[in-house]
């Protein structure tokens, strides 16, 4: 079933640091702190698999805060999000202002001139690398004080004063088979949006390759 919880942090970055590299000198999240009035939230981005044949996804724009729909209004503080469009809730396939119409997968980080291009053409197509390269797109997104929206799923309160979000991802098109298929649904993904001086948010979207780009409305992977 879709997740029980899912929401929306809104708060302000404090800081940001990568995974210690395990012992093959793997690393899996950046992890941002996010200051909010009921305490320091530890929200875990994914920008690589620990199952070393999927790979991650990514891709970054630039949204006027009217395109995130009620979450970009939201008081400071975690905010449950019904999975619908009206809610502020975000669907990578679903959204229009997220969705990708272009098919194309870039290997590397295309040049400054096609990316304005493609912001004005409204495509936004995903990009794809190592951890380094994922990393590397979305910390410039985490300067110290900016304002940050984060969505996912909050941690259990387990124990009590454990803040935190994780499944800051795609949540949904995980295929039939995988242990993630039972918490595929629509309108429950994760992204993360940091504020600039004018008023517009720097989007980070990051997603697995094993997901499917197409998917029904159980948010399993469409025929």
């Amino acid at each position: 079933m879709p997740f029980e919880r899912y929401g929306v942090l809104s708060g302000t970055v404090y800081r940001h640091y990568r995974d210690q590299p395990d012992d093959q000198g793997r690393w899996f999240h950046v992890h941002v702190e996010v200051d909010a009035p009921d305490g320091r939230y530890q929200c875990a981005i994914d920008v690589d698999s620990h199952q070393s044949n999927v790979g991650v996804e990514w891709k970054t724009l630039t949204l006027d805060a009217h395109t995130l729909g009620q979450a970009a209004a939201l008081s400071p503080g975690y905010h449950d999000l019904d999975p619908n469009p009206d809610s502020g809730a975000l669907d990578y396939l679903r959204h229009p202002p997220l969705v990708d119409h272009s098919g194309v997968l870039f290997q590397r980080r295309p040049p400054t001139w096609l990316r304005e291009l493609l912001d004005l053409l409204g495509s936004h197509p995903w990009q794809a690398g190592s951890n380094l390269d994922a990393a590397t797109a979305l910390e410039p997104l985490l300067a110290p004080g900016r304002p940050i929206l984060v969505f996912g799923e909050p941690f259990d309160d387990d124990p009590p004063g454990d803040l935190g979000m994780h499944n800051i991802h795609q949540n949904q098109g995980d295929p039939a088979g995988s242990q993630w298929w039972p918490e595929n649904g629509i309108w429950q993904d994760g992204a993360t949006a940091t504020q600039r001086p004018d008023g517009r948010y720097d989007v980070f979207l990051n997603k697995f390759s094993s997901q499917a780009d197409r998917t029904n409305i159980l948010g399993h992977p469409a025929s």
